[in-house]
């Protein structure tokens, strides 16, 4: 009995000790091309930092130079706009896309252009990565575009993956508090959402506000569930191995336009997404390093990162082989000239 009691007041202390941290989830000036990929097309490129190879996942059907153009990241411009299903004309989607825009005060920010459907139709947008960010990645990406493996076998428990530090991930969270997001309006009507993605899969899909002001604003989200005094949480012991700690990934925006307001293009800018959260585990040194003995967390989260991979190269080939498959236009137009001057 006398122990239990004692278990239950370590667990009390615990929690009263937490406070709440605050950390950018993304910092799009983080994501701007590094490697030109057309010195011709500025906004062409990808980002070093975050490059993604899916050609292993393609087959072997395809050329040296096809695999290569098989490479992604979370470049600005690699982004994308998914309309709406009743919106998606091709009018629409060749209207709406991403691009790196400079701002006087942050330098470069991520820019969003959105063609609504002119009528009066309910509508939505949502800006989101060319792929999943995956919450465990520990490659490296190089300056010449490629992708390898680190040179030192990473630690699950204890190393950073690339995609933390305003790339899209946070690890160790427990309550989310609050989440700001750094947008610039143009006075329209439309409302913003933020959406992330917890360890255990959940989507969530946050109100932010509206976008009727002009110039930069911080827009923010109190989660109306989170009890700031610690009294009166539920106070529970949880195993600390093998755990895993859980984070938040970052999944795009979402714009919605009601029907009573004008259609046609819509424009913004976002800087970063800033989340106010809880620790999940207080960070601290223990006896015996549970993971180098038994490293359960490392085969777990190996597999995991094999399963969001694949998920990702499938549909990333499939979108290669799409681009494939374009009408060359611009050799037509040519051809054509000719014959007129004949």
């Amino acid at each position: 009995m006398k122990r239990s009691l004692f278990c239950i007041a370590i667990a009390i202390v615990a929690v009263a000790g937490v406070v709440a941290d605050e950390e950018v989830l993304i910092d799009f000036s983080k994501l701007v091309p590094n490697i030109l990929q057309k010195e011709e097309e500025p906004q062409s490129g990808q980002n070093q930092n975050t490059l993604m190879n899916f050609s292993h996942q393609a087959g072997t059907n395809y050329t040296a130079e096809q695999k290569q153009a098989m490479i992604t990241s979370l470049a600005i411009p690699q982004w994308l706009v998914e309309l709406a299903s009743s919106s998606k004309t091709v009018t629409n989607e060749q209207l709406s896309s991403t691009r790196v825009a400079t701002s006087k005060e942050f330098g470069s920010v991520m820019g969003v252009r959105v063609h609504f459907p002119v009528g009066p139709y309910n509508s939505w947008a949502l800006i989101k990565p060319p792929f999943d960010i995956p919450a465990y990645n520990f490659q490296v990406g190089n300056e010449d575009g490629t992708v390898t493996e680190p040179a030192e076998k990473p630690n699950f428990s204890s190393t950073k993956s690339r995609f933390e530090d305003g790339h899209g991930v946070i690890k160790n969270v427990g309550a989310v508090k609050k989440i700001q997001v750094r947008v610039y309006g143009l006075n329209f009507p439309h409302s913003l959402s933020a959406v992330y993605i917890d360890g255990n899969g959940g989507e969530h899909v946050v109100f932010m506000g509206y976008l009727n002001q002009e110039g930069w604003q911080e827009l923010t989200w109190n989660n109306p569930t989170y009890i700031q005094d610690v009294r009166r949480r539920a106070v529970r012991l949880y195993p600390l191995y093998p755990s895993y700690a859980p984070y938040i990934r970052f999944a795009g925006f979402l714009v919605q336009r009601d029907a009573s307001n004008d259609g046609g293009d819509f424009v913004t800018y976002f800087k970063d997404v800033k989340v106010i959260y809880d620790k999940a585990q207080l960070e601290g040194e223990r006896d015996i390093s549970d993971e180098d003995e038994w490293g359960i967390i490392n085969e777990r989260e190996v597999d995991r990162q094999q399963r969001e991979f694949k998920s990702f190269g499938r549909d990333s080939v499939l979108r290669y082989i799409e681009g494939q498959k374009l009408a060359p236009e611009n050799n037509f137009n040519n051809a054509a000239g000719g014959d007129q001057q004949q």
